[in-house]
């Protein structure tokens, strides 16, 4: 069992800050975000003996998000996604995550993925594709499981993973998570609020409804799993308006409460 946190989970905090919070949580990694990246940051995270988990791209999405911002043209965005693995590279994460983005520009996801597939080899990084649930993946995404992502990647002939979000893909049913486990590349664990208000409103695990014991048999992993929360400051009981070092490290407890009760 080895857990990391993503650092969208303490989204106000610097690298520097998240480097000595996870450690002083327990974590074993942490999953990067370039946005966080400092001119210092490699010799610190290598200075820290963290592993790196998923690591997202500052611009995540070939087609334009429109949550984010970031450039217009899906061609720009590709070498956005192509730079940043290039920039993540060094710190060795187990994949690089990215989405299609919502349209019906398919032409354009799917060169996207081949272009940064071609990149994610040149590297030596593995690169992996998220599905968005369906409630929220017209902000997101044109995939909403395992299989739609899978099969676009076939449709793109490209080297590809996949990535495993609870958040997303809790209600997948476990035969597919099964079906396709070996292609999997990172995982992100966070719990559903019930009800769940936004498209940023998830919980720490144990705080929800998801029944994780089931989804981790499936999906055998071995690798980092990854708490990841995002959590609209707006909104009442949000995790991002509480102190970010105390919630590095309840969140990594009931992770590892999760995760342990799970594989026991």
């Amino acid at each position: 069992m080895r857990l990391s946190i993503s650092q969208i989970t303490t989204v106000t905090q610097s690298f520097a800050d998240d480097l000595d919070a996870y450690c002083a949580a327990g974590a074993d990694g942490i999953g990067i975000w370039e946005m966080k990246l400092e001119d210092d940051s490699l010799d610190r995270f290598q200075a820290s003996g963290l592993a790196a988990a998923a690591a997202i791209p500052a611009v995540p999405s070939i087609l334009p998000l429109p949550l984010m911002e970031g450039p217009a043209d899906p061609a720009e965005r590709v070498e956005a996604i192509r730079a940043a693995i290039r920039r993540l590279a060094p710190f060795e994460p187990e994949c690089v995550v990215f989405l299609t983005g919502p349209g019906d520009d398919r032409d354009a996801i799917v060169e996207g993925i081949r272009a940064i597939a071609a990149e994610g080899q040149a590297q030596g990084v593995p690169v992996a594709l998220e599905a968005i649930q369906s409630e929220y993946a017209d902000l997101w995404s044109i995939v909403s499981s395992l299989g739609e992502a899978a099969a676009l990647i076939e449709e793109s002939s490209a080297d590809v993973g996949l990535m495993y979000d609870s958040w997303h893909l809790w209600r997948e049913p476990l035969e597919e998570i099964e079906r396709h486990r070996d292609r999997i590349r990172g995982v992100h664990l966070a719990d559903w609020r019930q009800p769940t208000r936004s498209t940023n409103d998830r919980v720490l695990p144990g705080d929800g409804v998801i029944e994780f014991r089931p989804i981790l048999d499936a999906l055998r992993w071995e690798g980092l799993y990854d708490l990841e929360i995002f959590s609209d400051a707006e909104l009442p009981g949000s995790l991002w308006r509480e102190n970010p070092r105390e919630v590095a490290a309840r969140g990594l407890e009931q992770l590892r409460r999760t995760v342990s009760s799970a594989s026991a």
